[in-house]
């Protein structure tokens, strides 16, 4: 977008295109928020409901004007959109939603008593139309090739170390190559060039997905979601021949859910497990699971993202956060917004999602309340002797917590036997980090961290490797 203003451009990724966060999604597009227009009402008032549904759907209309100006074949698709109720729902849920989507200015959904699609029942929902949905990784590479194209640089496997706003502006890389510009923006999912702030009004969750096989044509071309809390998310991708050719006789049903907070969930294998479970008893059709991975969404304490100015920084440093089930709108309304503050422009969502913002009406404070009290009761592990006696305890393959002394040591015993240890404080804001055995990381369960299993960093706000001990 600052390109096509005539802005030089200069991306920074820390690994491959896509290698993070959004090449996990499942890729909905979306207006029909998960925090739903009933909750988004009380917090932000209709105005700011109305104001939340423009922006999402204004969202999708730009990735579609992205699609046709670029000429991407990322089989995009608009498509019908169904919210439902679980087994233990209750009606008014659905009657309140559609009353709220309507002063939102969503006055074609409608209330139907079943979507009438093939091999899913929903039972009574609402139809939200004109959804979307695309293939994240083909959009991605056509979007690459259209900055460069039209004279931006995109730098891969460069890990920014430093962030400056002000006269001097720019960012420094691990390398000591040094960028500057007018202007810094940190898309990263969580930002870690802000220490502490954006910490206490987001937090981490970990969610799941199974890629499952149906054959061609058994479930009908939509997106659904229900109304349960952590929600399911389902969506189908048609299945390519491939370079081979030939005929494909089925398609990939993408189904999401099972969330926890990161790294407070001692048996992460069995969310995925429940995930499958639920997959085959509600699409009978499934022939076979050909995918299982997980993500990392940040969900914020009042319901939607942060897209502006960094909260004390400089006033021109700009973050984009807090996506939560919607990283695909977001992380386009967001830089829809940013365009506009960079250029000098008044942005009709900016207030909004100002990453700034204070809200607060009752749900949201007890929401930060009880999100920060959780943090809090992480750091009594600082206290705490450790998960096992010694690294003889370590099964080959997985991971512990030892305190050795004042200090706490990740040990990771590794297939063959051989021992790796470093410290199990995160560099972020120093909590204890967990062992995931289903995703062999060490994963913060204060603020999101994670690292692989030698102690590599992988995914912020932590800005380091965790630190390696002496054995």
């Amino acid at each position: 977008m600052l390109g096509r203003e005539g802005r030089k451009v200069v991306l920074l990724e820390d690994g491959e295109i896509a290698s993070g966060e959004t090449g996990r999604t499942t890729a909905h597009l979306s207006f029909a928020l998960d925090d739903r227009y009933t909750t988004l009402e009380e917090l932000f008032g209709k105005d700011g409901a109305r104001l939340a549904a423009d922006s999402h759907r204004s969202a999708v209309d730009k990735i579609e004007e992205i699609v046709k100006r670029e000429n991407i074949d990322c089989d995009f698709e608009r498509l019908n959109g169904y919210l439902y109720l679980p087994k233990d729902g209750k009606v008014k849920e659905l009657d309140e939603e559609l009353e709220a989507a309507h002063r939102a200015g969503l006055t074609d959904v409608k209330r139907l008593p079943d979507a009438g699609a093939q091999g899913f029942t929903t039972g009574e929902c609402l139809v939200f139309p004109n959804q979307g949905q695309f293939h994240i990784l083909k959009y991605l590479s056509g979007v690459a090739e259209a900055i460069t194209r039209q004279g931006g640089q995109i730098f891969t496997n460069t890990h920014a170390s430093e962030v400056k706003g002000g006269s001097n502006a720019g960012v420094t890389t691990t390398e000591g190559y040094e960028v500057k510009a007018d202007a810094v923006v940190i898309a990263t999912n969580t930002p870690f060039n802000d220490r502490v702030v954006m910490h206490t009004k987001q937090h981490p969750y970990r969610t799941y997905v199974v890629g499952a096989r149906v054959p061609k044509g058994s479930v009908t071309t939509a997106l659904y979601w229900d109304t349960a809390d952590p929600y399911h998310y389902i969506r189908l991708q048609k299945v390519d021949a491939g370079p081979r050719g030939g005929q494909v006789d089925y398609d990939l049903l993408i189904v999401g859910g099972e969330d926890h907070k990161t790294g407070q969930e001692p048996n992460p294998e069995d969310h995925l497990q429940c995930l499958e479970d639920w997959t085959r008893e509600n699409f009978p059709s499934v022939k076979g699971i050909d995918y299982r991975w997980s993500g990392q969404v940040m969900e914020p304490v009042d319901g939607l993202g942060y897209a502006g100015l960094n909260p004390l920084d400089d006033e021109n440093v700009y973050i984009i956060t807090g996506d939560s089930g919607h990283g695909m709108t977001h992380g386009t309304l967001g830089p829809m917004i940013i365009t506009d503050l960079i250029l000098g422009r008044e942005n009709p969502w900016a207030k909004l999602y100002d990453p700034g913002r204070v809200t607060l009406k009752l749900e949201s404070v007890k929401e930060y309340v009880t999100e920060n009290l959780n943090v809090a009761a992480e750091y009594t592990e600082l206290l705490t002797g450790g998960e096992v006696k010694s690294a003889d305890d370590v099964a080959p393959g997985t991971g512990a917590v030892i305190g050795r002394g004042p200090l706490k040591v990740a040990v990771y015993r590794d297939p063959k036997g051989q021992v790796h240890e470093c410290s199990a404080v995160c560099p972020h804001l120093h909590c204890i980090v967990h062992w995931n055995s289903l995703e062999t990381s060490w994963d913060c369960p204060c603020h999101g961290s994670r690292f692989d299993a030698y102690g590599r960093l992988l995914d912020g706000p932590a800005n380091e490797d965790l630190a390696k001990v002496e054995q």
